[in-house]
């Protein structure tokens, strides 16, 4: 008898997932290999930054009291009584009508409340002229503007990415607490599936389900063990699949979760006395996706058609591994767009379109990448979003506003709003 499933909605789903990911722990790493990886702990500003009054020029360090009615016709000249370099400081305060040379990120000397630009300044023997008047402050960086000791700079749960590095390394962090990485394993299923390197049977495909996941992996920076491929038998299966959860944290398996006789994973659940969190999710493609729980550790029994399965990980799977390693912004960012062409099939369930999205002078347009059934490949390696189309419509036209999600973007939200 064919088992009946009933299908949930996309955000039932994905808030069941997010439900079940726990944290694995935190670990110290060295700055050197810290991006990609999710802080374990509020990063604080040791000291101010700049940590002293500093030029953002070249140019030179003069009192503003100094300029007052400089004018074109009124031209002010002023004596250059020495030269402060990057990391060096001036070696006594300046006086009137006196000025530094300095260069960028140099310390202000004493006496100097502003700075005044190579490119406005003649030059003269032994100085230069200046023909307008200058504010204190005016040039200046000073002490503690971008950041002051003490002050939260970024929180607990945040990606650490290059721009995050350079903080850290600005305060000194050579050493980050982080969240540890979850392992996955990758098991695929089929008896009809050859190696990448085998030339084509009757009835037979190449695996393109099992290097897209690692590649989606990698794009994480997520290690994996790789479990092959599985015939389709279930003792067989079953053995292949409690081996990969007591070595891993999580197990992605592609293929057998529908419900036909050679479709295992259903079963091997129940043999293992795993949770269901559920097995039936109403979107197109994808709507087999099943996601099981054993003790802390996650199944996810992703669809056998690539479309399916590439969009299955990156719903599902990729915030749940960013959930266990403790970070806040674990979804795809979206936006709105416009649609680029007739999109006229009818939506029973939510339909995740592989598309590109480009910036025109019209605004956000996004395109169907190409052939778009569930065991399409060719659309995947073309999209760069996923176009979101609600169920309940029968079919979008050409400048209908739709909601598009961002594939692989580095940085995500923190809320499904889809």
């Amino acid at each position: 008898m064919v088992e009946m499933r009933k299908p949930i909605p996309v955000a039932e789903a994905v808030q069941l997932v997010m439900d079940h990911a726990q944290p694995i722990g935190t670990e110290m790493v060295s700055l050197e290999v810290a991006y990609g990886r999710v802080l374990a702990e509020p990063i604080i500003a040791k000291h101010d930054v700049p940590p002293f009054d500093r030029s953002p020029y070249d140019g030179f360090a003069i009192r503003s009291l100094d300029s007052a009615g400089a004018a074109g016709d009124n031209r002010i000249s002023f004596s250059v009584v020495g030269e402060i370099g990057a990391g060096h400081v001036g070696e006594k305060p300046i006086g009137e009508k006196e000025a530094y040379r300095i260069m960028t990120g140099a310390q202000i000397p004493e006496n100097a409340d502003a700075v005044v630009m190579l490119e406005q300044t003649v030059e003269t023997d032994g100085g230069f002229t200046l023909r307008k008047p200058f504010e204190a402050g005016e040039n200046i960086s000073y002490k503690g503007e971008d950041a002051k000791a003490g002050e939260l700079l970024i929180e607990t749960g945040s990606l650490i990415h290059p721009g995050t590095v350079a903080l850290l390394a600005t305060f000194g962090y050579a050493v980050v607490k982080v969240a540890k990485r979850p392992v996955a394993g990758i098991l695929s299923t089929g008896t009809e599936l050859l190696d990448v390197a085998d030339e084509l049977e009757p009835g037979k495909i190449r695996n393109s389900n099992g290097p897209m996941i690692r590649g989606q992996l990698k794009r994480m920076g997520i290690d994996y063990k790789s479990y092959g491929m599985a015939a389709d038998d279930l003792d067989a299966c079953t053995s292949i699949v409690e081996k990969a959860i007591e070595e891993t944290d999580l197990l992605i398996t592609t293929g057998g979760v529908s419900v036909g006789d050679y479709d295992y994973l259903p079963a091997i659940y129940e043999r293992l006395g795993a949770k269901v969190l559920f097995n039936k999710v109403a979107m197109r493609p994808g709507s087999v996706t099943t996601v099981a729980v054993l003790g802390d550790k996650f199944l996810f029994g992703l669809s056998g058609n690539p479309s399916a399965c590439f969009t299955g990980f990156e719903l599902f799977t990729r915030p749940a591994i960013l959930a266990m390693m403790g970070g806040t912004t674990p979804y795809m960012p979206h936006m709105t767009a416009k649609l680029g062409e007739d999109f006229t099939k009818p939506n029973p369930f939510t339909r995740f379109i592989r598309a590109t999205w480009k910036l025109t002078s019209d605004g956000v347009i996004a395109v169907p990448a190409g052939f778009n059934k569930s065991n399409a490949v060719s659309s995947i390696a073309r999209g760069n979003c996923l176009i979101v189309l609600p169920s309940g419509t029968r079919g979008y036209v050409e400048g209908a506003e739709v909601d598009i999600l961002l594939v692989g973007s580095e940085q995500g939200v923190s809320e499904w709003t889809l």
